[in-house]
């Protein structure tokens, strides 16, 4: 099974619009994604990364003020040098349960210590979920590069 890295943050002001009832910038809940899934792309490589695409981003919910969000960040598929990671967001309520806000998925590229792109490991799905989501990804692939 996939590794999941997670993170956790609370919602604070300078998180937020400057609505009546605040809500988190999409663009903040985007700089999170980034990170975990760098982190996530990085203990695959066990190496640098730098993000090479957002495949795919879908707001669902949205977080406000105060909230508590979590990541959940996996890696789906791999090229020869490319990984890429989905990135579950949701609130969780202060009884655990949680809503999404946002599933995305983005594509990473592994460094070598020149900077310039190096073999990954290929990811080998094993659960059913795993094989569906390296399917979906395969299909995203597919419409990246025009093929």
């Amino acid at each position: 099974m996939t590794e999941v890295t997670r993170s956790v943050q609370i919602v604070l002001p300078q998180h937020c619009n400057g609505y009546a009832n605040p809500r988190l910038f999409g663009g903040q809940v985007m700089a999170w994604i980034d990170v975990i899934g760098a982190v996530a792309a990085r203990r695959y490589a066990h190496g640098a990364v730098t993000t090479a695409c957002v495949a795919h981003l879908s707001f669902l919910n949205p977080a406000h003020l105060n909230d508590t969000v979590v990541q959940e960040a996996r890696v789906t598929w791999t090229g020869r040098t490319s990984i890429e990671v989905r990135v579950d967001t949701f609130v969780e309520q202060l009884d655990g349960t949680r809503s999404t806000v946002n599933i995305a998925h983005v594509v990473y590229v592994a460094l070598d210590d020149d900077e310039k792109p190096r073999p990954v490991p290929p990811f080998v799905p094993e659960t059913d979920e795993e094989k569906a989501e390296y399917a979906a990804a395969c299909l995203r692939r597919q419409q990246r590069s025009g093929r």
